[in-house]
């Protein structure tokens, strides 16, 4: 948007469609008593009526392009995510140069599709942050907390087991590793024995 255009209704770029509507009221209001006004305030307050007109009608413009442009992109991520094109779509989102509360949320499935759990996570933090009254958002931030919390303990439990199976192993290993060869000594021994015990009888 032109500076010049938010400067004459006077306010900022993040402004919404409501709060431009209601700064270019107020003024048009103001302008409208003056115009009437004899010599050169009454011209002047013409020249700012037409002035405003201008501002007015280019910020709108301007708007209506940002949201159709950014509306078509995000029915395009959109699509990507449920043909399973991750990779396309996570570009999409790299081409935008604003990132609105639905980006980050966006940006969340993708890396959720990826896999990133925590990462995923922190994207739907921020898009909560900026819009704390969508349901979507915070709904979807509660499963996937759940999911990682459940995934954590899951792996914790995996941990535990797989530490009483080395013990277990370890236990295997030794008899591998040499732990049965006494008990095989103690039967050579025994054999040897009744053959000797045969041989000394037979003479």
């Amino acid at each position: 948007m032109k500076k010049s255009n938010l400067e004459l209704l006077g306010v900022s770029e993040d402004a919404t469609e409501d709060e431009i509507k209601e700064a270019y009221s107020k003024l048009c209001a103001k302008y409208l008593e003056d115009r009437f006004k004899d010599g050169e305030e009454g011209n002047e307050a013409a020249r700012m009526l037409t002035k405003l007109d201008t501002a007015y009608n280019e910020i709108i413009a301007e708007l209506a392009e940002q949201q159709n442009g950014e509306g078509t992109s995000f029915e395009r991520v959109e699509e990507l995510i449920k043909s399973g094109d991750i990779q396309e779509a996570q570009r999409v989102l790299d081409s935008f140069n604003e990132r609105s509360a639905k980006w980050h949320y966006l940006q969340s499935v993708v890396f959720y599709k990826k896999n990133w759990m925590n990462e995923s996570k922190k994207q739907l933090e921020i898009a909560i942050q900026l819009e704390p009254d969508n349901e979507k958002y915070k709904q979807t931030y509660r499963k996937l907390s759940d999911r990682i919390s459940n995934e954590a303990k899951h792996n914790n439990t995996n941990q535990q087991g797989a530490y009483q199976g080395q013990t277990v192993q370890s236990t295997g290993d030794e008899d591998q590793m040499g732990g049965s060869f006494c008990n095989s000594c103690i039967q050579c021994c025994a054999i040897n024995m009744c053959i000797n015990m045969l041989c000394n009888c037979c003479r």
